[in-house]
């Protein structure tokens, strides 16, 4: 169960309350890709800034079983807009570039996490870089470029 709590819009994000995730927020309903390709997670750590995590699902592998890189890149996406929250200041963002390079698998049931930081965040473009890793391993480092952007 989700709960709008403090500053959640109507898309969220949303503070998961039971289960696994209790303690995480989730943004549901504001990007239908995501919603179809998570559900992605995130929450504030003391040492480590932002973290974003999602459980791997049988949906998420490729042919081989191991996790599909499409998964990789599109979880690198979400993380980016998280990582970079404070500098996007709450407004829309698009992503200019997404570079990854994937240097681990993860499997059915794995914990996938991300961490990262901002790199510079100038007058509409955000530079970011992470890591996501599942039990401490590498998986992929991932930068990227968002620009903010005014809603159409």
């Amino acid at each position: 169960m989700a709960d709008g709590g403090d500053n959640a819009g109507p898309s969220g994000p949303f503070l998961v309350t039971e289960g696994e995730w209790a303690g995480w927020r989730q943004w549901v309903g504001g990007d239908p890709y995501e919603d179809l390709a998570g559900p992605f997670y995130f929450r504030e750590d003391p040492v480590r800034g932002m973290v974003c995590a999602f459980r791997a699902e049988t949906k998420h592998m490729n042919g081989g079983g191991f996790m599909h890189g499409g998964c990789m890149l599109t979880f690198a996406d979400y993380s980016l807009f998280v990582i970079g929250r404070e500098a996007l200041q709450g407004g829309h963002a698009v992503t200019v570039s997404l570079n990854g390079e994937f240097v681990g698998p993860a499997n059915v049931g794995d914990l996938v996490e991300a961490t990262g930081e901002v790199v510079r965040a100038g007058g509409s473009l955000v530079f970011l870089r992470g890591l996501i890793s599942t039990g401490g391993t590498p998986m992929m480092t991932f930068s990227g470029v968002v620009k903010r952007v005014r809603k159409r």
